[in-house]
């Protein structure tokens, strides 16, 4: 198979769509798209939900090149070739974006002001967690980079999408920002995302347009997870 075409990548803000079933795993109950909107688990990002052929998508995953739907519900799978038409959960999708985008703005103001890395993440709708190489976190830090990030959010800095060739991915530090480069050998377009004039990372998640669309974060909790690895838990809100 040539691989499921991600919908998802150029734009977020698709809710429906229709594809083509290219293999069907029936004991999964599971179903593989010539093309999705739907996001796979991956990179720290949780899968989307919502119906394929008016059955409940409950989880997605992507295997190599292509992306399996695993449906849930008591009907008949669609089968090769059908035709199908699916739906995402909107709530669900532009929760994630708006986390996804705050985590961008955290990462862009650490980076631009101490240069440190990321060292793992994960998001739920409108919570998360990252870590940074910190070894120690400066005094105050919770409330200060709360501060700054909002300061951010407010500032309505618009999002742009943008491919580059590997190579010339691969070329620019700044745009890997995790210790570990996870993409695989076979991507030979890199996916870019900036907030423009704050931070630029290559990227496969999705985001809002503008961070005025993200609304505030709050900084719940600082950890210390060993030496040199700090952990920061935020929640989303909505602009006050």
């Amino acid at each position: 198979m040539p691989g499921t075409d991600l919908l998802y990548l150029r734009d977020a803000y698709l809710r429906t769509f229709g594809a083509t079933v290219v293999a069907i795993d029936a004991e999964g109950r599971r179903v593989a798209l010539d093309r999705s909107a739907f996001y796979p688990t991956g990179g720290g990002q949780p899968h989307d939900t919502g119906s394929l052929a008016e059955l409940p998508v409950v989880d997605v995953r992507k295997e190599g090149r292509e992306v399996w739907h695993s449906l849930g519900g008591d009907g008949p799978l669609p089968t090769a070739g059908d035709e199908v038409a699916a739906e995402l959960d909107w709530d669900r999708r532009h929760a994630l974006m708006r986390t996804h985008t705050a985590l961008h703005v955290l990462c862009g103001v650490i980076w631009n002001e101490w240069g440190v890395p990321v060292t793992g993440g994960n998001m739920e709708p409108l919570s998360a967690r990252m870590d940074f190489e910190f070894d120690p976190l400066p005094d105050g830090f919770g409330a200060m980079v709360e501060e700054r990030v909002n300061a951010e959010l407010a500032a309505a800095r618009p999002i742009a999408v943008s491919f580059l060739p590997r190579p010339a991915a691969m070329a620019d530090a700044d745009l890997i920002r995790t210790k570990v480069n996870l993409i695989p050998e076979f991507v030979t377009e890199i996916r870019v995302v900036d907030i423009v004039g704050l931070d630029k990372q290559a990227d496969g998640g999705t985001h809002v347009r503008s961070t005025d669309e993200v609304g505030r974060i709050a900084v719940l909790k600082t950890e210390s997870k060993g030496k040199g690895n700090k952990r920061i838990r935020l929640h989303v809100e909505d602009a006050k």
